[in-house]
């Protein structure tokens, strides 16, 4: 029985995702380099740890750069983006809906607490949606099931009764990994990524309530393909639960 919605920020909620992508990629063109996104997939919905975007600047140009001076430049070039933005369509909708369905609601985000209230303040859900799990609470981000597991923890809720809303390929493994069933809503920088089976991918949430969202996550985890991913290649994964590593 679906009991609560734990939607992913950024990419999902608001579309920062794309926003610092670009930033990045004007940061990379100034100094007459190039950022290939598959490298910035990497990272996305992540940590820096799996892509280093200063060091491979430096790689490129083949010699050290100000780390301080450059994440500066692509932060305040994001910055004056990432203050425009309002919600992805339908989000607030769905965010609605589950209220009136008395559906729990929690964020599970791997950037900082800081970052997930401020973006949740600009597009006016900070009030729905109280219980976040962030970076700031967990030994590891996504792909592990951390943050996925502690919202749940903060829910009073069996992680197997929680709908997740992703935009990434490692938030959609960390979902699985957690037991959550889990639909995919790509954004421009992640819509070319293989997402794992055992997930639902659409192009919207616009129109989809939180039960026929559920119906569709719960038809693509029964997939026989679902069944092998999940036991499989993330069942290390869940044995070890929050906090390991």
């Amino acid at each position: 029985m679906l009991r609560a919605l734990v939607l992913d920020l950024d990419g999902t909620i608001v579309d920062t995702e794309t926003a610092i992508f670009r930033a990045w990629e004007e940061v990379y063109r100034r100094r007459g380099a190039r950022l290939p996104q598959e490298e910035w997939l990497k990272a996305v919905g992540s940590s820096q740890a799996r892509f280093d975007p200063v060091a491979y600047l430096a790689h490129q140009l083949g010699q050290a750069v100000d780390r301080a001076q450059v994440e500066a430049e692509a932060d305040a070039l994001a910055a004056h983006e990432v203050r425009q933005l309002g919600p992805r369509p339908g989000v607030v909708e769905l965010v609605h809906a589950a209220q009136a369905e008395q559906l729990l609601l929690a964020v599970a985000s791997s950037s900082p607490r800081a970052w997930v209230d401020a973006r949740l303040e600009q597009v006016g859900l900070a009030g729905a949606i109280p219980v976040r799990a962030t970076a700031d609470d967990v030994a590891q981000v996504k792909p592990a099931p951390d943050l996925f597991l502690e919202a749940a923890r903060r829910l009073g809720i069996e992680p197997a009764q929680a709908l997740v809303v992703e935009d990434s390929v490692h938030g959609a493994r960390a979902a699985l990994a957690a037991g959550m069933r889990c639909v995919v809503v790509p954004n421009p920088v992640t819509e070319g990524e293989a997402f794992p089976q055992g997930v639902a991918v659409l192009p919207s949430l616009v129109g989809w309530t939180p039960q026929a969202l559920w119906t569709l996550a719960c038809e693509a985890w029964e997939s026989q393909e679902a069944k092998g991913f999940t036991m499989g290649e993330d069942r290390e994964a869940r044995a070890r639960g929050p906090g390991a590593g």
